[in-house]
């Protein structure tokens, strides 16, 4: 009865003054792991905005399209050229750089912790299970939340739209790394054991090689979504492109916003086509190795220890 009457009077659970006491907590107690993991991030950030700023824009497009070259062809470091000199046109280089740097530093960090994370729930059903529910909780929440406790612990600038950006985009990162590790064929790793080759080196020269394909696509996706987020960073002092689209929102100003749009787009497509590429060349090995009889045998006696 008394928890009827509760409900009937309007029961609330005070979560959010919980989730507040928790975050408090953790800057009383563990400011100074905070304020080094801001040191961290700032220095990382600091140091790749230089790289993409500092030098003459010309550079930095040779340099991608070597790389687009490298990725997919003639076609995709056309394409790369061909953008890049779009956002010169529409004079949004230096804002479009410091986008570029920030994804790229979440990016970083975000795969740092995605791959180990993801073999690890791969080799571990138990861990599996406790990493599955928290990728849920950070892919469903939305986006403006993790802004919140991220300004709390970092203040502003562009640390908490990086911590944010590596919470956004982390989870399909672990979840594909996952999924290719799990779905390499058996029969190859049993070859690889009955070799006697030790579960780091199959894990080294038999899954990740095979896994690789998913491992990109598992890339690619942090990539498009920090992308995305470094823009809704901008609302906590992050720079680049999210400046000058919430300044063209707040004043109602499509020219502004449209040319900061498509510098978002191109950086996207420029990024999306190149890590599509490296990880195409991927499936293209995996496929081949597939058609060969003798490629589980190959692999498995590659993984082996070799005869002292």
């Amino acid at each position: 009865m008394d928890l009827l009457q509760w409900l009937n009077d309007g029961a609330r659970i005070p979560l959010g003054a919980w989730v507040k006491e928790l975050i408090n907590f953790l800057k009383d107690y563990l400011g100074w792991l905070f304020d080094f993991i801001a040191m961290l991030f700032t220095g990382i950030y600091d140091a790749t905005t230089w790289i993409f700023t500092a030098p003459p824009a010309w550079t930095i497009i040779i340099a991608l399209a070597a790389i687009a070259f490298l990725a997919k062809g003639w076609k995709l470091a056309l394409g790369t050229v061909l953008g890049l000199v779009l956002i010169i046109t529409v004079e949004q280089w230096e804002n479009a750089m410091l986008t570029l740097a920030l994804t790229l530093v979440a990016v970083l960090i975000a795969t740092i912790i995605a791959i180990p994370l993801g073999i690890w729930a791969a080799r571990s059903q138990a861990i599996s299970n406790v990493v599955r529910p928290i990728l849920d909780f950070l892919q469903t929440m939305p986006a403006f939340v993790y802004l919140l406790p991220a300004i709390f612990l970092f203040s502003v600038g562009p640390v908490p739209g990086i911590v944010a950006t590596i919470m956004f985009a982390v989870a399909p990162g672990v979840r594909l790394t996952e999924l290719g590790i799990r779905g390499v064929d058996r029969e190859v790793v049993e070859a690889g054991t009955a070799f006697g080759a030790t579960p780091a080196r199959i894990l080294r020269q038999i899954q990740l090689p095979l896994a690789m394909p998913s491992i990109m696509a598992g890339v690619n996706q942090v990539i498009m979504l920090s992308l995305s987020m470094s823009v809704i960073a901008s609302m906590v002092g992050a720079p680049g492109l999210g400046r000058p689209i919430v300044q063209a929102l707040s004043s109602v100003n499509i020219s502004l916003g449209f040319e900061a749009g498509i510098a978002v787009v191109v950086i996207a497509m420029i990024l999306d086509r190149i890590t599509g590429g490296f990880g195409g060349r991927g499936r293209s090995r995996k496929h081949a190795s597939r058609s060969r009889r003798p490629a589980a045998a190959d692999s498995a006696a590659a993984a082996a220890p070799t005869a002292a």
